[in-house]
């Protein structure tokens, strides 16, 4: 079982890598359902106002993956200072099966260099395996932003 996961994640991580405008990593706690993990963080802009914020987990619960559409993406104050809110599913793959929606509240901070920091919160419901709601997601996000300047490019 361990194998398969291992190739899961090589697979649906080289597809993050192939296709991202942003890459990084985030560090808290409940990504993906996922207690204490550690996620590889990507971002693929689908609009002006909008975007896809996907993370790939590694915990102690096993491999796990978020897919969160973005639904408003602000600026505050000037170019390089936004917040975001976001909704979609997440799956947890390891010795039990987690299937659930979640949420995100985040600020995010994009630097004259291709670099973007936030901190956000993901209370999640899981429908699959147990049916639990989960408000104690807090992470940080570190990302470099392909194409530009962090703070210029959008």
């Amino acid at each position: 079982m361990k194998k398969v996961l291992f190739v899961f994640a090589f697979i649906f991580g080289t597809a993050f890598v192939g296709q991202s405008q942003e890459l990084g990593v985030r560090f808290g706690g409940r990504g993906s359902g996922n207690e204490g993990s550690a996620a590889v963080d990507a971002v693929f802009a689908t609009g002006k106002f909008n975007r896809i914020h996907a993370n790939l987990s590694f915990g102690n619960d096993g491999v796990g993956i978020d897919a969160l559409w973005d639904l408003i993406y602000r600026q505050l104050g000037g170019e390089a200072f936004m917040w975001y809110v976001g909704v979609g599913p997440y799956t947890v793959f390891g010795d039990d099966f987690e299937l659930g929606g979640a949420g995100e509240i985040g600020l995010e901070y994009r630097f004259n260099i291709p670099i973007a920091i936030g901190v956000d919160w993901r209370p999640y419901f899981e429908l699959i395996d147990d049916t639990d709601f989960n408000a104690g997601g807090f992470g940080i996000n570190i990302r470099y932003v392909f194409g530009g300047e962090g703070g210029r490019n959008r």
